[in-house]
């Protein structure tokens, strides 16, 4: 019966990939409806208790004057045996019953399965932003954002159907338990009620708030120290451990701040809500004893009074705690909307079809585009400024030009990590800003100089591109890439070995020629008809690269290729040479006959020694 309450929520059956709401509400229901039944059961049962509970107090004060009322023990019980009875029934086999289902619905249907589902669905969505949204913020915020909220907004449920819909229902029955006994005494508790709901309605979004401000603080604090670790090798380099604990100091500073700000509205939400209770109890105790005293209550009655006067005081301190523990966590929610629910900057059209790839012609059409939406105006600050180029296909094309020239910019946007403003780029006569961009992205195969990968083995990492091929497929790329000697003695902190070995974050734990091996093997075992190569062989020996180039040649026998060009040995492989300055296209043409007009790309070239050119990866 566990598994089978568990099975109840599958967190994977939707595939909905649309925006989450933004809106509070909104996106709680979002979740909340794939879930609905399953919360109204957890309701219903939570009612059933609270008011069983609060009936407890009735019944015993009713069961007090039943026995003052009886002549003797042997009468008592034969007067109220089955009434007895029936209690016993109730409390051993019904209330069980209930909280076995209460507690299966909770703990086993929505604890384990409800958060994952919210996981799930959040990180595809994320998933699915451009590049530059992760290139904005930290990859641990986000991460963290995506985790916690998932905990947050399920919590925020359970705690609330836990705590303030069982106090709102018990206090509900004990109205009409004291209306039942003496109308007068439903005055201080109706009262009290009002003052405490009154409390919580100033306080709670005064806590939510500060609780909204701690939670941003700490992703903050997160990102800063994951950026850390993440750079451990660059701050290992420089000696500057004392700079990021300072980094990390200015982080937890402004933590132990906006935490103080929390606790200081926890710390008067108390003092509140202690004297509200105190009120009550001396008032509904003293009223309840001055009609025992007019014998307008029985000693039951005053005893059941009492006992559910205490009974709302020891709840409404957790309720309290609950109360701000829901606020903090609905701030959490709130904080990660703002990055879960962000529009993606980079959509396919509601029309997109697949990218059909025969010849593999591109085309750019005076495309334009610059970074950062706050100077869209502004045609000067365009990174490229009305450019056209058309690569015939099987075409190798080298891109030359000095750092910041759009060269790199120009790639990102053939792959489409960014919108064109301005223009369009066609691939074999197709829009790519009206085809799937997962279709466009796999028939494109590209190796960059910064080569990262992920933190899986080594077979994962090959077989990205490519996940059908077999292991003999991935194999043979790495061999083809020189890498099938080094993987095979490779061997990870677990024990896993060879092409099982995982490479660390980002590949950490090879070196740079490793990574960029491993990441040829890749682009090789992928296949694809479109190549862009930004210095592949970069990171290589000179022995190693000549090899490897070799392999690439052959694969780009009948492809179309770009070539973020630096070195002398790329550009003499490519049919033609287009030089970038400035986001535009300035000069083409073969190497020696560039060299004979005598433009920028001779200039450049005459700079280099032995043949490279702008060696510094730019990011334009």
């Amino acid at each position: 019966m566990v598994r089978w309450f568990e099975s109840l929520i599958d967190p994977f059956r939707s595939d909905r990939l649309d925006r989450p709401p933004f809106g509070l509400l909104a996106f709680y229901w979002r979740f909340v409806s794939q879930a609905w039944v399953l919360f109204a059961l957890a309701m219903a049962t939570v009612g059933a208790l609270s008011a069983a509970s609060a009936w407890m107090f009735f019944f015993v004060g009713s069961l007090i004057d039943r026995m003052e009322a009886t002549a003797s023990p042997q009468a008592f019980f034969v007067e109220n045996g089955w009434l007895l009875i029936g209690v016993a029934a109730l409390l051993l086999v019904v209330v069980p019953v209930i909280a076995f289902f209460n507690l299966m619905i909770i703990n086993q249907a929505l604890v384990p399965c409800f958060s994952n589902l919210i996981r799930w669905q959040t990180h595809r969505y994320v998933l699915r932003q451009s590049v530059s949204f992760f290139q904005d913020d930290f990859a641990g915020r986000v991460a963290n954002k995506v985790m916690q909220s998932s905990l947050a907004l399920r919590r925020s449920l359970t705690e609330a159907i836990g705590a303030l819909w069982f106090v709102a229902i018990f206090l509900i029955t004990a109205l009409a338990i004291l209306a039942d006994i003496d109308m007068r005494l439903v005055a201080p508790l109706a009262l009290w009620t009002a003052a405490y709901v009154a409390a919580l309605w100033i306080m709670v979004p005064r806590v939510r708030a500060t609780a909204t401000a701690s939670s941003e603080s700490y992703s903050r604090l997160m990102g800063r120290i994951v950026d850390s670790y993440t750079n451990i090798q660059t701050v290992k380099l420089f000696g500057h451990s004392r700079r990021e604990d300072a980094f990390a100091r200015v982080g937890i500073e402004d933590q132990i701040r906006k935490a103080g700000d929390l606790m200081r509205q926890l710390t008067i939400l108390d003092l509140i809500v202690g004297t509200l209770n105190g009120v009550m109890l001396v008032s509904l105790g003293a009223l309840s004893i001055r009609l025992w005293i007019d014998a307008e209550l029985t000693i039951g009655n005053v005893a059941a009074t009492l006992g559910l006067a205490l009974r709302l005081v020891n709840m409404s301190f957790w309720v309290m705690f609950t109360s701000t523990g829901i606020a903090e966590n609905v701030g959490v929610v709130r904080d990660g909307i703002d990055t879960i629910a962000r529009p993606h900057a980079v959509v396919d059209a509601p029309d997109a079809r697949p990218l059909t790839v025969t010849k593999g012609a591109i085309r750019f059409e005076s495309i334009a585009f610059h970074y950062g939406a706050d100077h869209a105006a502004d045609d000067r600050l365009r990174v490229i400024d009305e450019l056209s180029l058309t690569i015939a296909p099987g075409e190798k094309v080298a891109i030359v030009g000095r750092s910041g020239a759009g060269k790199s910019t120009l790639v990102q946007l053939l792959l489409r990590f960014h919108d064109l403003e301005g223009g369009r780029i066609l691939v074999d006569d197709q829009d790519i800003a009206a085809v799937e961009q997962e279709s466009l992205r796999a028939h494109i195969g590209m190796v960059t100089q910064d080569t990262s990968l992920l933190h899986r083995s080594v077979l994962d990492n090959i077989r990205y591109g490519r996940p059908e091929a077999s292991v003999e497929q991935a194999v043979a790329a790495a061999k083809q890439a020189h890498a099938h000697g080094f993987i095979e003695g490779l061997e990870d902190a677990r024990g896993r070995r060879g092409y099982d070995a995982h490479v660390g974050e980002r590949g950490v734990k090879l070196s740079g020629g490793q990574r960029q091996r491993i990441a040829i093997a890749r682009v090789l075992l992928k296949n694809a008809p479109i190549m862009i190569l930004d210095e592949a062989t970069a990171a290589l020996d000179s022995e190693v690269e000549a090899a490897i180039q070799e392999q690439l040649f052959n694969l780009m026998a009948d492809k179309t290729v770009i070539a973020i060009a630096h070195r002398l040995s790329t550009i003499a492989a490519m049919d033609r040479l287009v030089i970038m300055d400035e986001g535009r296209i300035i000069e083409e043409g073969t190497h020696d006959t560039l060299l004979r007009r005598g433009g920028l790309y001779a200039d450049l070239w005459n700079r280099q020694s032995r043949g490279f050119l702008a060696t510094r990866a730019d990011r334009e």
